[in-house]
Parts: structure tokens; C-alpha cells; sequence
């Protein structure tokens, strides 16, 4: 199996594949430095690209060096990520067709204030890079803080409407 770097149409650079690959089959290995977490964030703190894998809770990530590092996410994708002992497989999870783009969903979990939008054009596209469980994570942090600043407002406005004068309560 080859792999080939060349322009696509989801982001910039992606990875191809120049030979068919069959479901299960090892496709790469997302390679390079290992860095602790604020050591990669520090260092790519002003770059709008970075190709980092966080491994286990995320405190270390691979600072991607090889072929890997090009593989596009896709909501609908035809490989997986999987960690073992330490190392990152990309591996297919469907037969792929020579020539195809290789994909794998991110499953962001960080990445503060940025949409991570998505470009896969898949029928299935969430829109972004972001997990299921981050999104669900991230609506329930943005619910809650709407219900924070209208709670105080909404309180007074009970109060004058449910409350009774001082003269009614002696009554």
C-alpha cells in the first residue's frame, strides 16, 4: 500500500491512498515528538495549523511528522484513530478504493473559543471537528451560563409579580 500527499478538497493537503485497502488493515502510524500539552500550546499558540494527537487524558500529544498528519477529518470517514501501548494506528474501517482520500473523525475535545468548522461535505457533516460528547459538553456549558444571567432577572420579576404588598401581609 502507497500513500501519497496531494491537494483535496476538505482541507488544503490530504492523504490518498495508491492502492485498494482492505477493512481492518493498518494504514499509518501518526508519528513524531511527544510534547506535554502546555508545551504544544505555547508553541503553536499564534499558528492557525498544527497536526497534534492527544494520547490517553490529553496531558501529552504527538506533534505529527509523517504521512498521517495529512489525513483529513470527515464526519462520515473510512479509517479510525486507535491508541496501543503509546502508539496512534490509523486504521480502515471500511474497504477503500485506490485513489480515494483517507479520513478519520477528530473527535476535537479542545480548543476554547474556536468552531473547528468542518469542510468534509459529508451527508452526515455535524459541521465541526468536535466530538459528539464535546458538542453535547459545550451546549450544556452555554445553557447553563444563559440560565446564570437571566436567574437574577427572573427572580425579581417573580417577586413583583407574585408579591404582596406590606398591607395585604398584615392583613
Amino acid at each position: 500500500m502507497g500513500l501519497i500527499i496531494r491537494p483535496s478538497a476538505i482541507h488544503a493537503a490530504g492523504c490518498f491512498t495508491t492502492a485498494p485497502i482492505r477493512e481492518g488493515a493498518r494504514v499509518a502510524e501518526y508519528t513524531g515528538p511527544r510534547l506535554r500539552k502546555e508545551e504544544a500550546d505555547a508553541l503553536y499558540e499564534n499558528s492557525p495549523v498544527t497536526y497534534l494527537f492527544g494520547l490517553g487524558d490529553g496531558s501529552i500529544v504527538i506533534d505529527g511528522q509523517g504521512p498521517a498528519r495529512f489525513i483529513n477529518h470527515s464526519c462520515d470517514p473510512n479509517c479510525e484513530s486507535s491508541e496501543v501501548r503509546g502508539r496512534v494506528w490509523i486504521k480502515a474501517i471500511r474497504n477503500i478504493s485506490a485513489d480515494e482520500e483517507l479520513t478519520y473523525d477528530y473527535c476535537l475535545y479542545d480548543g476554547g473559543a474556536d468552531e473547528a468548522r468542518c469542510n468534509c461535505g459529508a451527508g452526515k457533516c455535524r459541521g465541526t471537528m468536535y466530538s459528539r460528547e464535546e458538542i453535547r459538553r459545550r451546549q450544556a456549558q452555554k445553557k447553563a451560563a444563559l440560565k446564570a444571567v437571566e436567574r437574577p432577572a427572573s427572580k425579581k420579576r417573580a417577586k413583583r409579580k407574585t408579591g404582596k404588598s406590606a398591607k395585604a401581609r398584615k392583613a
